[in-house]
């Protein structure tokens, strides 16, 4: 489209302002009335998509035109002309001189809005939903990224490419089957969620997450999967927003609560009853309807609260989705869902990779049922992603999306090289549906390097993540948070390469464009910094090491708490340094007191709390204390015997351990007995010898 640069020989491209999954947005000249526009260009669909998928497209595209154009309001953004030029399907509107409310809270650095921003936005929101509604409108997608402030302060609705159409205006076909639902996981409505009938109230209720998000800094329910945030919205109820932000009038606080009801009945009447509460708030007037009270946490599932029918399952649409895109990540996850009904399915690696394969027992201290956990997500996943496949195609994006999940299944299993296999599957079906530069396929890309060095295959692994790091940095900026994710990952390569200096050098690019972008107390940040001082550790830094795991075991209290799994990692570090600098008695006592801390929150069996448990040994080994070492190493080597296995290698390097106590005993028949037997276990499993 881009090199016509004249559309119907009237609209001239001028600038690029924007691109989504759809297609790409210009600023544009209207030659015949000589005003600036907005021209919405959907992207040609390849021939290698069917004709459903072609259609359904298509459609979408043209129902935004046809609603937006039905409706005149200065909360909804004007629809000018709507075509098809050389087989482009585009739409122009006006041009909007503000930034949506996601742009904004990452122009405020991730913080929340100012209060009376935020009432202000809710008013106009609420105002220009009520209507919408009257005709006959539900958005469906309401988030931050679709609703602009105006550099006037005017608010505006954006993007009703999904929304449901009024009576009054055509539309061709049903877009969606039964059972299937739209919309972005963080803001969608426990109805939206179970793909049933939603009505206004539905957008109440994404309202209610947008303001909860700018009001706080984060979604009511910002979990790091899909699955997670979907069972959040159906069963657990939010936290109070003055819980996390005490300056918010208690109107406001009331009127979100009340809008994040789970079922519509509890929610406002209307967008027109919403936006009164909040006028009479604005006054200093408490309205007299009372809140609803949701201090409790929602039922499970399948408990019934008195006169409320019992929940529904999650639908198999849910399994498939991704987690979309939250406005910010400035606050740590508020409001964990209920475990018991929730599957951690996160496939996003920013941070280190992800925990060996689980046994059975290894569910210990880390979450309910891990293993079961996974095993139903790769049975489910697989089974979608067949579906998806006859339905919609190989390469339909709802059919990536659910084998995608089904390789993080497998890799959570253990099972590496099948995860591997089909993140490459997926990678090619990606890349023949967007292109080898469009972000989606640069994110399978990304999860491909992370299968490679789980298999071992760090050259691999590193030369595809630094080919993916300098991808994104060309199509998405250097600074763009994808960029970093994959950069970070291209650090941790080179650290198991032993490239100890270039990694230290790329973890501090990292670091440094983390606490510029993101603010030095963003746990993107802190979690860098911690790489930077493994990376000066193993190169022998061990003072300047220790000088900056003592900032950063301050700065994780500060922001975390002395108990958070981070805080104590980050002591844990700062005790392996002074180890390497010959502090041995300090080393002892910070190593006991991580041991005993990370006992209490993750459990005696949890491979942290083992970790720290052999740190212990470690530094009595150095401190002549052989005999104590012997009876933490042993301690340390059945735990690991029992959870994961007698050939396992952390277990065989346990035993190794422990064989060299013997040793330093003067125990030595002993010693060469346990390590003949550890040979011959390793020799059984394929594994090379130390």
């Amino acid at each position: 489209m881009a090199e016509t640069r004249l559309i119907q020989s009237r609209y001239r491209l001028l600038d690029l302002i924007g691109r989504g999954g759809m297609g790409e947005v210009w600023r544009a000249r209207d030659e015949a009335l000589g005003r600036q526009v907005a021209v919405k260009c959907l992207k040609p669909v390849g021939a290698q998509h069917d004709e459903d998928h072609t259609r359904i497209v298509r459609e979408r595209f043209r129902r935004e035109a046809r609603v937006a154009a039905a409706l005149q309001h200065r909360g909804v953004t004007v629809v000018h002309d709507f075509g098809e030029y050389e087989g482009v399907l585009y739409l122009v509107m006006e041009l909007l001189d503000g930034r949506n409310l996601s742009q904004l809270l990452e122009d405020n650095e991730q913080h929340p809005l100012p209060v009376d921003d935020i009432v202000d936005i809710a008013e106009q929101v609420a105002d220009a939903l009520g209507y919408t509604h009257q005709q006959g409108i539900v958005h469906r997608d309401l988030k931050p990224a679709n609703i602009m402030r105006l550099s006037d302060g005017t608010v505006k609705i954006c993007d009703f490419g999904i929304a449901r159409p009024g009576h009054g205006i055509p539309v061709t076909s049903r877009l969606t089957g039964v059972g299937v639902a739209m919309g972005t996981p963080h803001y969608m409505s426990p109805e939206q969620i179970s793909g049933g009938q939603v009505d206004h109230r539905s957008d109440l209720y994404s309202l209610g997450c947008v303001l909860y998000e700018i009001a706080t800094g984060a979604p009511p329910f910002d979990l790091g999967d899909s699955w997670g945030i979907l069972v959040g919205h159906r069963d657990t109820a939010p936290e109070p927003p003055r819980s996390h932000r005490a300056e918010l009038p208690g109107f406001f606080d009331r009127v979100v609560l009340d809008l994040l009801a789970k079922t519509p009945e509890e929610r406002p009447a209307d967008a027109h009853d919403l936006r009164r509460r909040i006028a009479v708030g604005r006054t200093g007037e408490h309205p007299s309807v009372e809140p609803t009270g949701r201090v409790l946490l929602a039922p499970p599932a399948s408990v019934a609260l008195p006169g409320r029918p019992p929940t529904r399952p999650l639908p198999a649409w849910a399994h498939t989705m991704t987690g979309g895109h939250k406005a910010t990540g400035a606050v740590a996850p508020l409001a964990p869902p209920d475990h018991s009904a929730g599957l951690t399915l996160s496939w996003t690696t920013g941070a280190r990779p992800g925990p060996a394969p689980l046994t059975g027992s290894q569910s210990v201290g880390a979450g309910p049922d891990r293993r079961s956990r996974a095993e139903n997500a790769l049975r489910e996943f697989g089974r979608l992603a067949e579906e998806r496949a006859r339905a919609l195609g190989p390469d339909h994006s709802e059919t990536v999306a659910a084998r995608q999940q089904t390789a993080y299944a497998l890799g959570r299993l253990g099972r590496h090289a099948e995860a591997h296999e089909l993140h490459a599957a997926v990678l090619a079906s990606q890349e023949r549906a967007t292109g080898a530069d469009h972000p989606d396929t640069l994110r399978c890309r990304h999860n491909l390097a992370f299968s490679l060095s789980r298999l071992g295959r760090l050259e691999d692994s590193y030369h595809m993540a630094r080919d993916v790091a300098s991808a994104r940095a060309r199509v998405l900026g250097a600074d763009h948070p994808d960029t970093l994710v994959t950069l970070y990952e291209v650090g941790y390569a080179l650290g198991r390469l032993g490239r100890w200096t270039e990694a230290l050098h790329t973890y501090r690019q990292v670091a440094e464009a983390r606490t510029r972008l993101l603010g030095a107390d963003h746990p993107d940040t802190l979690a860098t910094r911690y790489e930077v001082g493994i990376s000066l550790g193993r190169l022998g830094h061990s003072v300047d090491a220790l000088e900056l795991y003592r900032a950063l075991v301050a700065d994780r209290t500060r922001v975390n708490g002395p108990a958070d799994p981070e805080t104590l990692r980050a002591r844990h570090g700062l005790g392996v340094n002074l180890g390497r600098l010959a502090r041995w008695d300090e080393a002892l006592a910070e190593a006991r007191a991580v041991c005993a801390a990370r006992e209490g929150v993750l459990g005696p069996d949890h491979p942290d709390t083992l970790v720290s448990r052999r740190e212990v040994a470690v530094a009595l080994g150095w401190l002549g204390r052989w005999a104590d070492a012997l009876t933490v190493y042993r301690q340390v080597a059945d735990a690991r015997t029992r959870l994961l296995g007698a050939a396992h290698p952390d277990t065989l390097a346990g035993r190794d351990d422990e064989a060299h106590c013997l040793e330093q005993l003067g125990r030595t028949r002993e010693a060469a007995d346990l390590y003949r037997e550890v040979a011959a276990l390793r020799q059984r499993a394929g594994r090379p010898q130390p």
